[in-house]
């Protein structure tokens, strides 16, 4: 009985140190969901404006909760563990499964927007950007546009063509203007009254393409980030209920 007990209190230690071990990195992981988050809001959101799914946006909040609460999770881990309390230890495995399957629905969600981005952007692009760029109340779609030519050297949703059926072109409030200054190789207040090849940027595929490649590098790598912390959370939960069996043993 006595060569048994020793043998649970080994078992135990073993365990404690690999959970804590975890405990460690796993708030570093959650450091690094919660970073990721933040940076596709802060950083990588000047263009959610001209998306007409919320998806883009929903995972990026899912991974900054699950990263806030990864790491309140590590600390109440590391208590569990060194106190050898075993309510706590039922607590902080509740805490793994629900961050386990909030991580794995910003994965998920992720995916199937990258699937679904292609046709959204065929179908809304154009005419958010005809509709309301320079429209009252749509100051983000402005902004959002033009930041997209200027960075991407692009002009309009498929070719430059497309900013002849916009509102403000139209409107006679565009000043001469034939497409926004954005689209000019070089901005200068005017210069969209030429929609010459050396004056513009003339790009096959139009921003559409490059909004797309750009917006599914970053779901490629909130996606991976969920999945793949979530994958580690499964050894969490694992050593978890081994020591919760082990604490049990040795109660009795």
């Amino acid at each position: 009985m006595g060569e048994f007990n020793e043998k649970t209190t080994c078992g135990t230690v073993c365990l404690k140190y690999l959970l804590f071990v975890f405990n460690c990195c796993f708030w570093l992981a959650g450091l690094a969901v919660m970073a990721v988050g933040i940076w596709t809001l802060a950083l990588k959101s000047d263009y959610i404006s001209l998306l007409a799914s919320g998806t883009y946006l929903a995972t990026a909040y899912i991974l900054v909760v699950a990263g806030v609460v990864v790491m309140v999770t590590g600390v109440l881990g590391c208590c569990a563990t060194f106190k050898e309390r075993r309510n706590l230890l039922r607590l902080y495995f509740i805490l793994l499964l629900l961050i386990f399957l909030l991580e794995v629905i910003a994965g998920i969600l992720a995916y199937i927007y990258y699937q679904q981005l292609n046709t959204e952007l065929k179908e809304h692009l154009k005419d958010t950007m005809t509709k309301r760029y320079h429209q009252p109340g749509h100051e983000g779609v402005t902004s959002a546009v033009d930041k997209l030519q200027q960075e991407f050297r692009c002009c309009g949703s498929n070719n430059s063509h497309d900013w002849r059926d916009s509102e403000w072109i139209r409107s006679g409030q565009a000043g001469g203007r034939v497409v926004p200054d954005s689209c000019c190789k070089t901005v200068v207040t005017g210069c969209g009254q030429r929609d010459h090849a050396s004056n513009i940027y003339k790009v096959e595929g139009g921003c559409i393409t490059k909004l797309e490649t750009f917006i599914q590098e970053h779901l490629r790598i909130i996606g991976a980030v969920g999945v793949g912390i979530a994958c580690v959370q499964l050894f969490g939960m694992i050593f978890t209920c081994c020591l919760y069996k082990s604490l049990k043993l040795e109660h009795y």
